[in-house]
This record gives C-alpha cells, structure tokens and sequence, in this order.
C-alpha cells in the first residue's frame, strides 16, 4: 500500500469520522432537531480545536497571519452546508438529501479547483468521480422512498457547494499554517454565526448525560477531530481528489447503520458500496499513473 500517501489516510480519516455522525445523532436525545444539531458540532468542536492549538503551542501564524478574505469564505462554506443541508433533508428526505449534497460536492470542488488553482481534471479523476458518485446513488437511495422536491434538491446543491468552497479555501488557508489552528479559527466563527440556532427549547437536553455524551462525541469527534484531520490532508492532498474521497461518509455511516443499527442494506445498496471504493482506488492511485493515462 506505498501508493496510499499520508495525505490519503489524513483524508479517510476525517471522512469516517464524519460518517460517525449520522450514527451518534440516532442516538441522540428525542427532541435534538437537524438545525440544533449543526450549531451544536461547531460549538463544541471550534472551542476544543482552540484548546489544542494552545495547548501544544504549535509553532505557526495564528490568527493575524490567516487572510481575512479565504478565511470568511471557509467560514461562509461551512455554514453554508450546515444550514442547506439540514434544511434540505427536512424537505427531501436523508437518502436524496445526502446523495444531492455528498455527490455535487467533488464535482464543485473540481471545478473551483480548476479555476482557482489552475488544477488540470484528468479522465482518470472523472472515472474516480462517476464511479463514487454513482455509488453513492445506490447506496443512499436503495430502499428508500424518494421524495423529489425542487426546493430541497437546491438547498442540498447548495450544500455541496458550501462543502466545496470550504475545502477549496482552507487549501490556501494551511499553506505553512497548523491545520488545527485553522480550523479552530473556521469554526469558531462558524459557531457564532449559528449561535442563534441553539436558541431553543432544545438547549435543556444538554442537561441530561445522555445528551451532553451525545453533544461531546458530535463535537470533539465527528466535528473538531475529523475538520483537523481533513485539514492536514489537505497540505498535500489537491481539493479535488479530497472530494471524492469524502464519498466514503455515506458509506461509514451506512456500515455503522448495519453493525450498530441493526439496518439492512438491499443488493443494489451493496453494489454501490462497492462502486465508492473502486473510485476511491482509482482517486488515490500515484501521480505518474496518472499521467500516462
């Protein structure tokens, strides 16, 4: 496995990490609603990312050397998906609202990486991407009923924009700069930003254990573990290969569902599981191969 970089592995890490959520909000107090949810991860996981970065004292720019411009438009990114993509599943469902806003992702991501970094598509990273992509149709549409409402695909396109543009910006953001201070700063912002969607009724479940394990896992695993993670990956990884590896959320989050969960996954779920990791292959294969494809 020499072909699988550092970068790969920071990558998959984070994407399975973030597939952990959907899992834990299973779990999650009766009553936690999407929107709360989302302000929730940002606001435990941008203050536990600032603990870190202070407390290895990492020796990089902080604060004063990020750009202000790169640093609001990942901010905006990561709101951006919070807010389309919860709002999307409530008018769509989770399977068209996860597939619409998962898959139009690395297609974004590839096109403003082409734009702004000036970064070649190749065939070779168009066969990764229709074969996640594809795959990650069966698997988050098959056996589900589907739910076609024109508001809610937009809203979940617009999440997977907000996806794109937040990995495209914080490419340039950890140039030279420590991932997880940057990410701290991301998010933090984020959160302050959401603040007003924890403004709830809901705010009372934290109170309990049960909910506060739930609020700590969300935020310190599956938010402030899995952004670091992406971020460092990200130093050496280009944005849009870093994309389509994020195909493997969906399908973490639907092998949890049947170890953990107890779901069951049709013939054709299992199909396009297999689809996602031969395009995962594909996306990470050495550069030279690439080159005389």
């Amino acid at each position: 496995m020499h072909w699988l970089k550092q970068g790969h592995l920071f990558i998959l890490g984070a994407v399975i990490l973030f597939g952990t959520a959907g899992t834990a909000r299973a779990f999650a107090p009766e009553g936690m609603g999407p929107a709360f949810i989302g302000a929730l991860r940002l606001a435990v996981g941008g203050p536990t990312l600032l603990a870190f970065a202070a407390l290895t004292r990492q020796r990089h720019p902080l604060i004063a050397g990020l750009p202000l411009g790169m640093t609001l438009l990942a901010v905006a990114g990561v709101c951006l998906f919070q807010v389309c993509f919860f709002a999307a599943v409530i008018r769509t469902g989770v399977a068209v609202g996860t597939l619409v806003a998962i898959g139009s992702a690395p297609v974004a991501a590839g096109l403003l990486e082409a734009m702004i970094y000036k970064e070649s598509i190749t065939l070779r990273w168009i066969a990764a991407a229709c074969l996640s992509i594809g795959g990650c149709s069966l698997l988050v549409t098959a056996g589900n009923e589907i739910t076609l409402d024109s508001g809610g695909i937009l809203l979940a396109a617009g999440a997977g924009f907000g996806y794109a543009v937040y990995q495209v910006a914080s490419k340039r953001l950890v140039e030279g700069r420590s991932p997880a201070t940057v990410m701290a700063v991301v998010l933090c912002a984020g959160a302050i930003l959401l603040a007003p969607c924890m403004a709830t009724a809901e705010f009372y479940l934290l109170a309990s254990l049960h909910g506060l394990a739930i609020a700590l896992f969300l935020g310190v695993a599956a938010t402030a573990a899995a952004y670091a993670l992406f971020a460092r990956g990200l130093t050496t990884v280009p944005v849009s290969r870093a994309a389509v590896l994020g195909l493997m959320e969906p399908l973490t989050a639907s092998v949890l569902g049947v170890f953990i969960l107890g779901e069951h996954l049709t013939a054709p779920a299992w199909i396009g599981a297999a689809l996602i990791v031969c395009g995962l292959f594909v996306v990470v294969q050495p550069q030279k191969a690439e080159a005389t494809a």
